[in-house]
């Protein structure tokens, strides 16, 4: 697991992408300055880790591209010790930067294949998430809820009802909303039954699948 000169060059170079398309957050930019991306993918893909693109990373799945990973964090506000629900480990990039921000991250898995990858990769890594599940991201956490923050990595066609109900007053949901093509949607929890929506322009992601069972 080697993290060399030259990916933190290139690292350097993605921090550089990412500030001219926006991202200003300076915790956030340090964070992606740190954490090696290429081990979160298949090796071959070691040599286009730091470009600004997603990869797949197996069971039908992706790793996000830095920006949307960034621009995501970005609006979530993340603070230290806030409490943070992921729906969608995937490879666990994402779970690291909200953890390295800080965070105790919640984090669910659909696929028991990315779950089980992700569960021995984190500890090599040093990352340390409070709680890593293997279920249906529709559903959420209710056993640790409420959240400071939630943060759902894949489109879903609509906002699942628990989620709402697990984010505490003046809370974050940043979700992708829509079928074939997502916008980037933020809600904020104003009171018990009030939440206040933002829209963010297009992006693509992968279906959030939910448990028929």
């Amino acid at each position: 697991m080697k993290d060399t000169a030259k990916h933190q060059g290139l690292r350097n170079q993605l921090v550089s992408t990412l500030e001219q398309k926006g991202i200003t957050d300076k915790a956030i930019l340090d964070v992606i300055k740190k954490i090696p991306r290429h081990l979160f993918l298949n090796s071959s893909f070691e040599d286009y880790a730091y470009q600004d693109k997603a990869f797949p990373i197996g069971a039908g799945q992706t790793i996000s591209q830095p920006y949307t990973v960034a621009f995501q964090s970005q609006l979530l506000e993340v603070k230290k010790e806030h409490k943070i629900l992921e729906i969608g480990t995937g490879s666990g990039y994402q779970t690291a930067v909200l953890c390295m921000l800080g965070a105790k991250v919640y984090s669910v898995e659909r696929q028991n294949e990315l779950f089980k990858q992700t569960s021995i990769l984190f500890p090599k890594l040093n990352i340390r998430p409070k709680h890593l599940s293997f279920g249906d991201g529709y559903k959420g956490l209710p056993h640790h809820a409420p959240f400071d923050g939630i943060i759902v990595t894949a489109g879903a066609p609509f906002i699942p009802q628990p989620l709402m109900a697990q984010l505490k007053i003046g809370g974050r949901l940043v979700i992708p909303l829509g079928e074939q093509v997502q916008i980037m949607t933020l809600l904020i929890r104003k009171n018990e039954t009030q939440f206040e929506k933002h829209e963010f322009g297009e992006f693509r992601f992968v279906p959030l699948l939910e448990d028929k069972n």
